[in-house]
């Protein structure tokens, strides 16, 4: 795997190439979980991108938001839903969602679907770190409230959970 884009003059631009089987998988206690692809250090901070599996129903991101990164989902497989500043959007397979610094979001797979996602943030921030303690916290290892001191290190920025209950306790 090439880490080295050199933006900053120090040599030729170089491609960043991360194979499938180069990238570390965060396994979630569903059966889904993260595949890390690029952090922001390895882009010179332009860009982190990771692959998310959901299992069928499986919550993958509770309310919350980002105060300088713009965040891209492309739903590779299944349907997903977005809380998108209140309003719960499903969008299927091959549908794309930006959703841009300070907008209040969740996702989740719909009721009785399974879902994978691409995932860019930009600017890229390191945040593998975070996935890392995320995956830790779903299987019960840390608490979430370890999460919260680190909620500006990795501009995810955690808001009340309980409009994202609601709205997928109607859908």
């Amino acid at each position: 795997m090439d880490r080295d884009l050199s933006p900053t003059g120090t040599g030729a631009p170089r491609a960043l190439v991360v194979r499938a089987e180069d990238a570390e998988r965060v396994p979630l206690p569903s059966g889904g979980g993260f595949g890390l692809l690029v952090d922001g250090g390895s882009t010179g901070g332009a860009l982190g991108a990771n692959r998310l599996d959901l299992a069928e129903g499986a919550d993958g991101g509770l309310p919350h938001l980002h105060t300088r990164s713009t965040e891209l989902f492309h739903v590779l497989t299944g349907t997903v839903e977005f809380l998108l500043d209140g309003t719960l959007t499903p969008v299927a397979a091959g549908g794309t969602v930006v959703v841009p610094p300070g907008l209040p979001h969740a996702f989740g797979a719909a009721p009785g679907s399974a879902a994978r996602l691409f995932v860019v943030l930009t600017p890229g921030l390191d945040r593998f770190g975070y996935f890392r303690a995320l995956g830790r916290v779903q299987h019960g290892l840390e608490p979430f409230a370890s999460l919260l001191p680190e909620q500006d290190r990795y501009d995810v920025h955690f808001l009340d959970p309980e409009p994202w209950r609601a709205a997928r306790n109607r859908s």
